[in-house]
C-alpha cells in the first residue's frame, strides 16, 4: 500500500503542490432488517477507492477514483493539481495549514467479539425472535427489528510525512413497534429511535442491548399509547432522559460549533451557526454545571477513532466549561484562523468525498445526581424521552422537539403517561435552565448514524453523550 502512496504523493509534488495527501478506503457492510415475522432485506456490500487532496497555487483541489490501480493514481492525482490551480484562479486568500502534522501510526476500533465472525443464521434469529415478541401485543400491527455492521480500513499519507493505517469496526440494532387502532397509530422505539443505536464495537454491543428481553416492554408501550391523554400545554419543568438529551446536544450544541459553519463556508445546507467568533471565550451557553466536551478517545462512541482524515490525533477538547462557550471542532485550516491547531474533527463519510468538520462525540458530563431522587426533587413537570421528532432554524437557536413518550410527574413521583409530548426552545436561554444532570451511572455514548452535511451530501456516524438532565420554565406542548 506505500507503495501506491508514495506513487500518489510523488506524482502532486512533482507537479507542483505545495502539499498533498491521499486516503485509500476499503468498506465491508452488512445490514439485516426484519418485519412481522420475515426477512424483509439482508444486503452485504464491499467497496474500495482513493481520493487524494492537494494544494497548488494556495489552493484546493480534490480527485478521486474506484480503481486502486498505479495509473490511475497518477490520472486523478494530475487531475487533482488541474482542479487546485482552476480553483486559484477565485481564490480569496491561501490555504494556510498552520504547523505540519507528521504521524506514524496503526489504530483498531477494540472489539471483544468481531461482529463478521457471528453467522448469518444467528443475527436472523435475534431479531425474529424480538420482532415475535413485541407482535404478542395484538394491536402492535407493524414490528421491525434490524442491524448493522461496518468495518473500514483506511490508509493516509502526506507530503508532510505521516502514513496511518486504521481499522473501524462499527455494531449497531434496533427494535420498533408500530401498534394501530382505530383512532391512532403510535411507535415505541429500543434503544434508539430512527433506527438504531450505533457504536465502534464488535458484537459485544448487541448482545448488552438485550433485544429479546426488551421487546414485550416495547410492544406493550406502543400499546399503552394509543390511550394515552394528550401531553398538556404549559410552561414547566423538564426531564430528558438519555436518548432524547443525546439528540437535542446533536442539533444545539454540535453542530453550532462547526468552524465551518461560524466562518460561512458551510451554509447552503442546514445553515450557520449563532456562535460567532466573537463569543468564543466569554458567551454564556448555559448554567455553571453544563460542561460539554467533544471527545474522539470516548470508548464505544461513534465519533471515536485514532485519526482524522487529515492526519490529525483524536483529542478530548473542551467546548463549554461551567456554562462558558469555550471551544470550537476545527480542521487545520480554520484552526489557523484561531491561532490554533486543529482538534481532529475533519473527516469524509467516504474515499469519493473531501473532508469536512464533522463532530466527534459531543459530550454532556455526567453530574451528581441519582434519578431517582431527581425524580423525587421535582414537585410538578413531564418527563420526555426518545426522539420522534426534530426542528430547528439554521443559526441553531429556535427549536422543537417532539418525543415517544412523556410521564407526569407530581408530588416527586413518575405519573400518567402521555402521548404527543413536544417542547420548545431557544438554545442558550435552555441550556442555561439546566439545574440538574444525572451522575455516571445513568451516563451513556448513543450513537447517530444519520448525520447530514455538505454539498455533495455526506452522511457521518457521530456520537453523544448523556444522563438525564432537568430543565426549568420550558414550554411544552402546543402553545
Amino acid at each position: 500500500m506505500k507503495e501506491l502512496t508514495d506513487r500518489a504523493l510523488n506524482a502532486a509534488q512533482v507537479q507542483g503542490a505545495t502539499y498533498a495527501d491521499i486516503r485509500i478506503v476499503r468498506r465491508e457492510t452488512q445490514s439485516i432488517a426484519v418485519k412481522n415475522g420475515a426477512v424483509e432485506a439482508l444486503k452485504i456490500t464491499e467497496d474500495q477507492g482513493f481520493g487524494v487532496r492537494v494544494i497548488v497555487d494556495g489552493a484546493w483541489g480534490f480527485a478521486s477514483s474506484a480503481r486502486l490501480e498505479p495509473e490511475e493514481l497518477e490520472r486523478v492525482t494530475a487531475l487533482a493539481v488541474q482542479i487546485a490551480r482552476a480553483s486559484a484562479l477565485l481564490k480569496r486568500e491561501e490555504v494556510n495549514l498552520g504547523p505540519p502534522e507528521k504521524h506514524v501510526a496503526t489504530y483498531r476500533t477494540p472489539v471483544q467479539i468481531d461482529p463478521f465472525n457471528v453467522s448469518l443464521e444467528d443475527k436472523i434469529a435475534l431479531l425474529l425472535a424480538a420482532d415475535e415478541a413485541m407482535r404478542r401485543e395484538p394491536a402492535v400491527k407493524v414490528a421491525k427489528g434490524n442491524m448493522q455492521f461496518i468495518r473500514e480500513r483506511k490508509t493516509f499519507a502526506s507530503s508532510e510525512g505521516s502514513y496511518i493505517e486504521q481499522e473501524i469496526i462499527e455494531s449497531g440494532c434496533g427494535l420498533e413497534a408500530t401498534a394501530v387502532n382505530e383512532h391512532e397509530v403510535q411507535k415505541r422505539s429500543y434503544p434508539n429511535s430512527f433506527g438504531r443505536h450505533q457504536g465502534t464495537a464488535g458484537y459485544e454491543l448487541i448482545q448488552a442491548m438485550d433485544l429479546v428481553g426488551n421487546a414485550p416492554r416495547v410492544g406493550a408501550e406502543a400499546v399503552a399509547l394509543l390511550s394515552a391523554p394528550q401531553c398538556p400545554s404549559m410552561t414547566t419543568t423538564l426531564i430528558l432522559g438519555a436518548t432524547q438529551l443525546a439528540l437535542q446536544v446533536h442539533e444545539s450544541c454540535g453542530h453550532p460549533i462547526e468552524l465551518d459553519r461560524v466562518l460561512g463556508t458551510e451554509a447552503a445546507y442546514a445553515g450557520t451557526s449563532f456562535l460567532t467568533l466573537e463569543k468564543l471565550g466569554s458567551f454564556r451557553y448555559g448554567s455553571d454545571i453544563v460542561n460539554i466536551t467533544a471527545d474522539a478517545t470516548v470508548a464505544g462512541g461513534l465519533g471515536t477513532f485514532g485519526f482524522d482524515d487529515e492526519g490529525v490525533p483524536a483529542q478530548r477538547t473542551p467546548i463549554v466549561r461551567n456554562g462558558i462557550f469555550v471551544g470550537y471542532l476545527t480542521s487545520r485550516e480554520t484552526a489557523t484562523r484561531l491561532g490554533q491547531r486543529s482538534n481532529g474533527a475533519m473527516r469524509a463519510s467516504g474515499w469519493n468525498r473531501i473532508p469536512i468538520i464533522r463532530m466527534t462525540n459531543i459530550n454532556l458530563e455526567p453530574g451528581e445526581w441519582e434519578f431517582d431522587d431527581l425524580i423525587a426533587d421535582t414537585d410538578e413537570g413531564i418527563y420526555m424521552e426518545m426522539n420522534k421528532s426534530w426542528s430547528i432554524d439554521d443559526k441553531r437557536l429556535n427549536f422543537q422537539f417532539g418525543t415517544e413518550v412523556a410521564y407526569e410527574i407530581r408530588g416527586g413521583k413518575l405519573g400518567r403517561l402521555y402521548k404527543n409530548a413536544t417542547y420548545t426552545g431557544i438554545t442558550p436561554q435552555f441550556w442555561a435552565s439546566c439545574d440538574a444532570i444525572c451522575n455516571e451511572k445513568y451516563w451513556h455514548v448513543w450513537g447517530t448514524p444519520n448525520c447530514g452535511k455538505g454539498q455533495p451530501a455526506q452522511v457521518a456516524h457521530v456520537g453523544h453523550g448523556a444522563a438525564p438532565a432537568r430543565f426549568r420554565n420550558v414550554r411544552v406542548g402546543v402553545i
